[in-house]
């Protein structure tokens, strides 16, 4: 281990010292009514309970079943939008401020109508973790395909290659890397927004266990249910910087 590998490992694991240390201090401190911020030990305590039983890990095959159809409806519609606007200027200067606008958009402001198109089931929260990731990923893929260097275009023409020809040499190798960049985005607005759609209404999923928690004040136990929920998008982006350096490294 280096260094640097070292020195970083360090400040990752005080960050997370002093965020308990300042945590179970509030909670003891009696400056917030009773239950707002509970102890440390109890939020433990219920993670371990809530593990030993089969019902959270039910709700969190949901989310994940929504999250990841989400995503990969969203991140292939968003390749696609973001190839054909990166590579026709027009369509590009005539979309760009509407997919800019529509990015920046909340997205929980269109789940009523998925849920009118798609149901209160499980189809609305997988539309909004695609509505999510779309625009991450075709705003990366049409930044990417803007930077391909014409030059080797212009040398794939010369030699006659075929569209197909041209994408494996020049537009993946090229593209690799803005559309992996733009889908890790893609994937933790995905998550966010599934579970956006399962506290506004749902009958499974983590999102529905934390509001249900919540409505009842088991607060100890909504924070578990949070803390779980971080734990699982956390190794989700984890295991998509894995797959998308092991790409990039096979590309080089």
């Amino acid at each position: 281990m280096t260094g640097g590998l070292r020195t970083a490992l360090g400040v990752r694991l005080a960050t997370v010292l002093v965020i308990w240390v300042a945590w179970e201090a509030l909670a003891r401190s009696g400056l917030l009514y009773e239950g707002i911020v509970p102890s440390s030990l109890a939020v433990i305590a219920s993670m371990i309970r809530q593990l030993m039983g089969p019902a959270i890990y039910l709700d969190a095959l949901q989310t994940a079943y929504e999250a990841i159809a989400g995503f990969a409806a969203g991140s292939a519609a968003g390749i696609g939008a973001g190839l054909l606007l990166g590579g026709r200027r027009f369509a590009d200067q005539a979309a760009a401020p509407y997919l800019q606008g529509l990015a920046a958009t909340p997205k929980i402001v269109f789940l009523p109508i998925l849920m009118l198109m798609l149901g209160v089931g499980a189809g609305s929260k997988i539309g909004m973790g695609a509505l999510s990731a779309f625009f991450p990923v075709a705003i990366a893929t049409a930044e990417g395909m803007r930077g391909v260097d014409p030059v080797l275009l212009r040398v794939a023409r010369s030699f006659n290659a075929s569209e197909w020809q041209t994408a494996r040499t020049v537009l993946l190798p090229s593209l690799a890397e803005p559309i992996i960049v733009g889908m890790r985005l893609g994937l933790g607005v995905a998550i966010v927004g599934v579970l956006l759609a399962e506290i506004k209404f749902a009958k499974a999923g983590l999102g529905h266990l934390a509001i249900q928690h919540y409505n009842f004040l088991h607060v100890a136990d909504m924070y578990a249910v949070l803390l779980i929920t971080f734990a699982l998008a956390l190794s989700a982006n984890g295991l998509m910087g894995a797959i998308g350096r092991r790409l990039l490294r096979r590309r080089r």
